[in-house]
């Protein structure tokens, strides 16, 4: 029988993915997503749509034909679910997936579903999820470093959320994450991870829990708060994301043992996107978008660079939400983002750029492929951005222009990625670009059969807020052994 999974604040569900994945020596799935909660209509939708796919490819088992159709754009979303063979899994999947902000208000509610889903209130289940780390990360404390109403902030405490769920339900584990930052972070005098972490562990009279880390194999009463961070890219994630993962285990269950993540070697960025066709971006303002125009931008960065002139006969095609594309990539990153079934790829199409970013995207890939990141300051003169103090050695955000290298993986992809692209720079300078949703997907470890619902940026903001799946996956594989 599947253990049960509540997933909260899920996000596009990439850590509901990864356990999804999973199944048994008969084929059976490991563990059965109960209820999925998420405040963000989007990634609801997001979550709908993939929930009914999987529920799809448990019958058939493979990718079904009318969702290969919706994601090349050959029929809607409102024909997809219309389908005959579609409507029973989506009303299922709408069962699943609640579009609810968690909270004092909605207590009452969320309860009422989770103790409907749970089936009679089994123990045997797991929760898994983190609250928004907005509050807790460096980025967004430094921001607010002058605002009284920052201490206010309710995503301090909706830790405590989930702690209700754990004193009211009592799941036999769970998994919680969150940003690296939430180790230093501070609240009204305190350390909020010790109080998190003490909470966590006696979340109510009478129930305890043991909190583990899934990467040191130390008692948990001699583990360190640092003990608790996960490095992705030393488990197989392109990507260099360091994020706290809790394991808490019920104190009657606390006498198995659970293993730690095993360490595999890293994954680059030219592993998992170097085979992605090569595209180019329109310009911004459209008017003065054209393939000579985005040729002539390119030839100064050449130039600028000191690299010989690419030819006009190189100048890539636009990319799309579709597009012909036969795979290249192998070994277990390969097995998990490909899908044979699928002979494309999605939303592979890169946003507009003003002539003055084009022209410094291609100037600065040019450089990182010689191992140099120059500064905004480093800029020639005709690059410079358009700002006062851009060419001052202690100008700010001198550094808010990045390259993604081919060869290592690439830095944390964050939900700020829905803003500009000047931190994912593709690392090619012939594409003068920043990457696609389909590239950052990738980086996530999404597989290329997984839709994003919305408009461009509301994808892009789901991917960067998401737990890598394949990391995801891993944790599931603790967690299943962990519960026999």
């Amino acid at each position: 029988m599947s253990i049960d999974v509540i997933d909260v604040f899920a996000g596009p569900g990439g850590l509901n993915e990864g356990f999804s994945s999973l199944v048994d020596d008969q084929g059976r799935p490991r563990f059965r997503t109960a209820a999925s909660f998420e405040m963000d209509a989007y990634a609801c939708e997001t979550l709908r749509l993939r929930a009914t796919v999987r529920s799809l490819r448990r019958v058939t088992g493979e990718t079904p034909r009318e969702y290969v159709d919706l994601m090349a754009g050959r029929v809607t979303l409102r024909d997809f679910y219309a389908s005959t063979d579609v409507e029973a899994h989506a009303k299922e999947a709408a069962e699943e997936v609640h579009q609810l902000e968690l909270g004092e208000r909605t207590r009452d509610q969320s309860d009422a579903l989770i103790r409907e889903r749970l089936d009679g209130g089994s123990r045997n289940w797991v929760l898994i999820g983190g609250p928004p780390c907005q509050a807790y990360s460096l980025a967004g404390r430094s921001r607010r470093v002058s605002d009284p109403t920052f201490k206010d902030d309710h995503k301090h405490v909706l830790y405590r959320e989930y702690l209700n769920i754990i004193a009211k339900f009592e799941p036999a584990v769970f998994v919680m994450e969150n940003v690296k930052g939430m180790l230093s972070s501070r609240h009204e005098g305190g350390r909020i991870f010790e109080r998190i972490k003490e909470d966590l562990e006696s979340p109510r009279p009478g129930l305890r829990y043991e909190v583990r880390s899934l990467v040191v194999p130390v008692a948990a009463s001699d583990l360190q708060p640092s003990d608790f961070i996960i490095r992705a890219e030393n488990h197989g994630i392109p990507q260099r994301r360091h994020r706290v993962i809790l394991l808490g285990v019920r104190e009657d269950l606390t006498g198995r043992a659970s293993n730690i993540l095993e360490t595999t070697p890293s994954v680059s960025v030219r592993e998992v996107i170097g085979d992605l066709p090569a595209i180019r971006s329109r310009m911004s303002p459209l008017p003065t978008d054209s393939p000579s125009a985005w040729h002539e931008s390119r030839l100064l960065a050449a130039a600028l660079a000191g690299e010989s002139a690419p030819g006009r006969e190189d100048v890539p095609e636009l990319g799309g939400a579709w597009l012909p594309y036969r795979a290249k990539i192998s070994g277990e990153i390969g097995g998990w983002l490909l899908d044979p079934a699928v002979e494309g790829i999605s939303l592979h199409e890169a946003r507009r750029h003003m002539t003055g970013d084009l022209q410094r995207y291609a100037y600065l890939a040019y450089m990182a492929g010689r191992g140099k990141f120059p500064k905004v300051m480093d800029l020639p003169p005709q690059l410079l951005p358009n700002h006062r103090n851009a060419s001052r050695s202690d100008a700010p955000f001198a550094d808010r222009f990045r390259v993604q290298p081919w060869g290592s993986p690439s830095t944390t992809v964050v939900s700020h990625i829905a803003k500009d692209g000047h931190y994912y720079i593709h690392p090619d300078p012939t594409q003068m670009r920043s990457l696609t949703v389909r590239e950052a997907a990738r980086l996530q470890t999404f597989p290329d059969n997984y839709l994003f619902v919305g408009n461009r940026t509301q994808q892009y903001h789901q991917v960067g807020n998401a737990v890598p799946p394949l990391l995801a996956r891993q944790i599931g594989e603790v967690v299943s052994d962990l519960l026999g």
